[in-house]
């Protein structure tokens, strides 16, 4: 939908229909001008094309000039929108995944190499329905994929073989991924071994459960639930974390924001540059840590950690 006509729509809809007062109908036009503003700057102008990440690059540009009520006040504008586009319009609603609390701007969650190997670790493979969610989970994380890109992954769409995803993103766009060399041995234990057993009929989809009937995103969030709850792990790490989790350990790696902004699937740039965030605030309490006597101010670091929570926090 057209970012300008759906924002035409939804302020007729509180307007009228919801009957709001104008003082309110005010505000969140204003929150919502800026915020369509900085989406035609990042040259996005249909909702279908707005993701998680952008919204959250347009919040922390906000938390540097506006204050922590200003904040939370933008972002329950910025919900309220996409939840009626979702419904209105019968799209999907990037607001659900947003890292915004009233206390103030946090950076992505992601899970630590030690508790990735704790997380994958943790499935007994002997298991077939262990089995298949080890696999999943390898998926998503080795690819960095949305839940839903790897719920509906298609058997012809990965090779193993050499180790290449093509995944079918938003907008019926299609991308190519590597997958990482850990995670192939899984994924094909999972295609030779349990798939041909869970298989009742003729389906394409690479994941399904042991009726023959497709894994849902559902299944998958439960999964990390019961995960985190049985490994004692001190963060809410949900499927989107494990994306999350890719994108900042290959930013840590090496990888350069452009291959990122690739593999991820955003079309744009800005929603990728979250991730520098990330990495500046790990590198900031990496020297604090090794260096507790010392100012880290002469670092190059262009972000203020005491404006972040840190993840042990959430």
């Amino acid at each position: 939908m057209d970012i300008d006509k759906a924002l035409r729509s939804f302020l007729t809809e509180i307007n009228v229909n919801e009957g709001k007062s104008m003082h309110t109908v005010s505000s969140y036009h204003e929150d919502l001008n800026q915020y369509v503003d900085y989406l035609k700057q990042q040259q996005i102008t249909d909702t279908k094309d707005i993701d998680d990440g952008l919204i959250e690059s347009f919040l922390a540009f906000q938390n540097q000039i506006k204050k922590t009520s200003s904040i939370a006040r933008m972002s329950a504008s910025i919900r309220s929108f996409h939840h009626y586009v979702a419904e209105r319009y019968e799209e999907s609603d990037p607001s659900l995944i947003m890292e915004v609390h009233h206390g103030g701007r946090s950076l992505p969650i992601f899970a630590t190499v030690d508790e990735l190997n704790r997380l994958m670790d943790s499935f007994d493979d002997s298991d077939p329905r262990q089995l298949l969610d080890h696999a999943i989970l390898e998926l998503i994380y080795s690819c960095g994929l949305r839940v839903s890109e790897a719920c509906n992954m298609t058997c012809n769409r990965l090779d193993l073989d050499i180790g290449i995803a093509r995944v079918l993103g938003k907008g019926n766009k299609e991308r190519e991924v590597p997958i990482a060399k850990g995670s192939i041995a899984v994924l094909k234990q999972y295609r030779d071994i349990v798939r041909p057993v869970f298989e009742k009929g003729r389906t394409n989809l690479f994941f399904i459960n042991r009726l023959g009937k497709p894994i849902t995103s559902k299944h998958v969030e439960v999964l990390m639930q019961n995960k985190c709850r049985d490994l004692n792990l001190h963060k809410h790490l949900t499927p989107h974390k494990l994306r999350h989790s890719y994108a900042t350990h290959m930013l840590q790696g090496g990888a350069d924001l452009r291959s990122i902004q690739e593999m991820l699937g955003h079309s744009n740039i800005g929603t990728t540059e979250i991730y520098t965030h990330v990495q500046n605030e790990q590198v900031f309490r990496d020297y604090n840590e090794y260096n507790p006597e010392e100012d880290a101010s002469h670092l190059d670091i262009k972000i203020d950690p005491k404006k972040f929570k840190k993840d042990d926090d959430k």
